[in-house]
Parts: structure tokens; sequence; C-alpha cells
């Protein structure tokens, strides 16, 4: 157990050992064949193809929201976005050296695209240094959300980054397969209760 200080309360987080990463990992790639088996086509589509088009942002939206209430407006949002636009801000997001600040920041401003899809952009494309912007990570790494609490932003998630970045490096791992095992960990276990 770690001992952290948020918003002025102490607060037990528990760090993995690489062990439970792999563990959680791979139940994850188990569990979810459908979310591993897409995310592989289309990660290996945007490293080929060096862009997103519009169908493919589209299948990101309903990858990260599949079975959640909102997934016919969210994609109804990115489906309004003009296909060489995409194109044209993925390229210069995924061939910049920019800060990863600017790159969420740039695919943010597509339409329908917040926190939450922009990290699961940049992570289909580059695994090694990226994870998603979920709930459930967040909770695993930071605890309980404060209510209200608008947790989709740039910052926190360069935050929940930069501590799956430590970890990752620690045990010689991508980002991703540490954040899968984040969110997987604090999904099966807050489903139990």
């Amino acid at each position: 157990m770690v001992l952290v200080m948020l918003e002025g309360k102490n607060v037990n987080l528990r760090v993995m050992d690489k062990k439970e990463i792999l563990y959680w990992a791979n139940k994850y790639d188990k569990d979810y064949s459908w979310w591993t088996q897409t995310e592989k086509e289309l990660g290996d589509k945007l490293r080929k193809t060096q862009e997103l088009t519009r169908d493919d942002l589209i299948r990101i939206v309903e990858w990260k929201f599949k079975d959640l209430p909102w997934l016919d407006k969210r994609v109804k949002s990115v489906s309004a976005n003009d296909d060489e636009n995409v194109r044209r801000i993925s390229r210069d997001v995924f061939s910049s050296s920019s800060e990863v600040s600017q790159k969420m920041d740039s695919l943010q401003n597509l339409n329908g695209v917040g926190g939450a899809v922009a990290s699961t952009v940049l992570t289909f494309y580059n695994p090694k240094d990226y994870g998603v912007f979920d709930i459930h990570v967040w909770r695993e790494l930071f605890g309980k959300e404060r209510r209200n609490e608008y947790l989709w932003t740039t910052e926190n998630y360069l935050k929940v980054l930069e501590k799956l970045e430590r970890m990752a490096k620690k045990h010689n791992l991508d980002v991703r397969t540490v954040e899968k095992a984040y969110f997987k960990k604090n999904y099966d276990e807050s489903n139990q209760k």
C-alpha cells in the first residue's frame, strides 16, 4: 500500500508489482477479445498509414464507449467531422515531436473528441508510450473522484500518464500494458461489490 495525500485526505492506493500487472493485463486481453482485436487492427492501420480517417475515429468511439448509453450521441458527433480535417490533424499529431498536452489538445479540436477519445487515439497509435484515459484507471491510481468533478482534462490525463509511465519504465513494460492492468483490476473489483 502507498499512502498519498489527495485533496487534503490520506488515501491508500495499492501499487502492483510486475507479476500482478501481467496477470491483470492478460486477463483483460482474454476477457475482452473484441476490444483487443479491434485495438490491434486499428493500431496497425494507424501506424502504417500515419493518419486517422473519420471512419477510424468512429470505430475508436465505438470501441471506447461500447455498451454505454451515450454511444450513439458520440458517434453522431464525431461523424460530423470532415474526413480531410481528421486526416490532417492526425497526421500532424502522429508526426509531431510536440508535448503530449499539445497532441491531446489538437485531437480535441475535432468534433466529439474529448480527453478520453484523444487518449485512445494516441494509445492505438503508440501503446508503448500511451494509455487510455478511463474512470477505472483514475480510481485505481488516485482514488474515488469527487462528486461532479470533471476528470477528462488534458491536465488530468498527464497526471495519469505520468504514473503509468513510471510503472512501465520500472517494470520494462508498455504504458498500455500497465494501464490495461489497472483498468481490469478496478473494473473487476468494483463489479464484485
